[in-house]
């Protein structure tokens, strides 16, 4: 499942992702109030552990922006935090998973090549690591090519089997840096959009255009695998077409916002950075507000 950029783009919308085991077009968001149908699936509840597989060459530095928002996703750093915007995943009936990091594989060796497919990302996630009650999560580097990427999505989740007899359901995404294939389709607003209004681009907070907007993709995954894992679990729409947890709220980062202006952030003040969410180790970040199914609204951090 991917999202159609230049559709999105169109609306002044930008990039976001759904969720599905087959591949899925992001259509036009409706006019509010949003509402998702929970439609009796399971959700993601209990202990789940992240394993990521890097796919290509990335910095120590980069590793460490992701790695320290998967850490911290359950931990204690009080609101506006990773945290508790993680938090909201566990007011979804059934939900309230506890994510911690997992293993981590560095493929460095490119085993499929620099051009990869959507069955290539599902054999990399199926065949690396154990599977019960974990996440396999695929990163891709800036010179990987992905079948979709840029083009159709930023990234997308799926469910797969494995084990004994395949007897084992996992949840899975894939997820690419931008910086230098489609800043403008990928890793707003951290970079001018496509098309729509030219304002300045944010400072992104951890100094890195593409891994501050992959983080923006994988908030958007994780909080679409918890809520929606295996395609029958909260969406709105279509199966096929599903709007997820945050993909239902495009470009809701802060309060204000409108399609193509973020919404009010704070301000780092020794960068001029933008962020929304503190993190473990000092760290900030900015990402999506969430459908908030108590209050029925997309709401954003700050």
């Amino acid at each position: 499942m991917g999202i159609n950029i230049l559709h999105l783009l169109s609306l002044l919308l930008l990039p976001l992702v759904t969720t599905a085991m087959l591949q899925h077009e992001l259509f036009a968001v409706p006019d509010d109030p949003v509402i998702l149908d929970y439609h009796n699936g399971t959700l993601l509840t209990g202990n789940y552990s992240i394993n990521i597989i890097w796919y290509g060459d990335f910095t120590a530095a980069q590793r460490g922006i992701v790695i320290d928002f998967i850490t911290s996703l359950s931990s204690s750093t009080p609101a506006p935090s990773v945290a508790s915007w993680w938090k909201t995943t566990s007011l979804y009936q059934g939900g309230g998973a506890q994510i911690t990091l997992g293993s981590q594989y560095f493929d460095t060796n490119l085993s499929f090549g620099k051009s990869l497919t959507r069955k290539n990302l599902s054999q990399l996630a199926t065949d690396n690591g154990h599977h019960k009650n974990a996440i396999t999560a695929i990163f891709t580097a800036q010179n990987i090519l992905v079948e979709g990427f840029c083009l159709a999505s930023c990234g997308i989740h799926r469910w797969a089997t494995a084990g004994k007899h395949n007897g084992t359901k996992f949840a899975y995404l894939w997820a690419g840096n931008s910086e230098t294939q489609c800043p403008g389709g990928c890793a707003w607003p951290f970079h001018k959009p496509i098309y729509g209004p030219q304002d300045p681009p944010l400072i992104p907070p951890n100094g890195d255009i593409g891994m501050d907007g992959l983080i923006i993709r994988i908030a958007t995954l994780l909080a679409g695998i918890a809520t929606n894992p295996y395609g029958d679990g909260y969406f709105l729409g279509d199966k096929l077409a599903p709007l997820e947890a945050v993909t239902a709220c495009p470009g809701t980062f802060g309060t204000g916002y409108y399609p193509g202006y973020p919404g009010k952030l704070l301000i780092d003040e020794t960068t001029g950075a933008s962020y929304n969410a503190d993190g473990l180790a000092g760290r900030k970040y900015l990402i999506p507000g969430m459908w908030n199914p108590v209050t029925k609204e997309c709401t954003p951090l700050v």
